[in-house]
C-alpha cells in the first residue's frame, strides 16, 4: 500500500514538473517568419490566453525589426497590453508609459498613432482600476 502511494506521488510530481517545464518553454521562432506572420501568430496564441507564447513572438518582432520604429512600437504596445490583461499594472503602465514616449518628438506624425491612442485608453483603464481598489490593497 505503501509503494502504491509512493509511485503515484512520483507520478504526480512528474506529471507538475512536465506541465510546468511545458508552460514556461522557449520557442523556436522560424527566421523565415515575415513581420505580419510574427504579429498573426502572436495574436492568435493571445486570443487563446497563451500570454507567454504571445509575448516570445512579439519580442522576435522586435529584435528582428529593431530599425523599424513602427514594429518596435506595435511590439512594445502588445507587450505592454499582454501586462495590462494579466493584471500585471505597474509593469503595463511603465511599459505604455515608455510607448508614449516616442510620441514626444517633433516626427510624432510619421509614427502609427493608433498606438498614442490605445496607450492612452489602457492608462485610464488601469488608474480606474487602481481607484477602485480597496484602501488597504494600494
Amino acid at each position: 500500500m505503501i509503494e502504491l502511494f509512493k509511485s503515484r506521488l512520483v507520478l504526480s510530481a512528474l506529471v507538475f514538473i512536465f506541465l510546468f517545464s511545458a508552460c514556461a518553454s522557449t520557442l523556436k521562432i522560424s527566421e523565415e517568419l515575415s513581420p505580419a506572420e510574427l504579429i498573426q501568430r502572436a495574436q492568435e496564441a493571445s486570443d487563446r490566453n497563451r500570454y507567454n507564447t504571445a509575448l516570445q513572438y512579439y519580442q522576435a518582432l522586435k529584435d528582428r525589426n529593431y530599425n523599424n520604429i513602427d514594429l518596435i512600437i506595435t511590439a512594445e504596445y502588445e507587450i505592454a497590453f499582454i501586462h495590462y490583461k494579466q493584471g500585471k499594472y505597474q509593469q503595463a503602465r511603465e511599459e505604455m508609459d515608455a510607448v508614449l514616449e516616442y510620441f514626444n518628438t517633433p516626427d510624432e506624425e510619421l509614427l502609427p498613432l493608433q498606438f498614442k491612442r490605445l496607450a492612452q485608453i489602457v492608462l485610464k483603464g488601469i488608474d480606474e482600476k487602481e481607484s477602485r481598489k480597496p484602501f488597504f490593497m494600494k
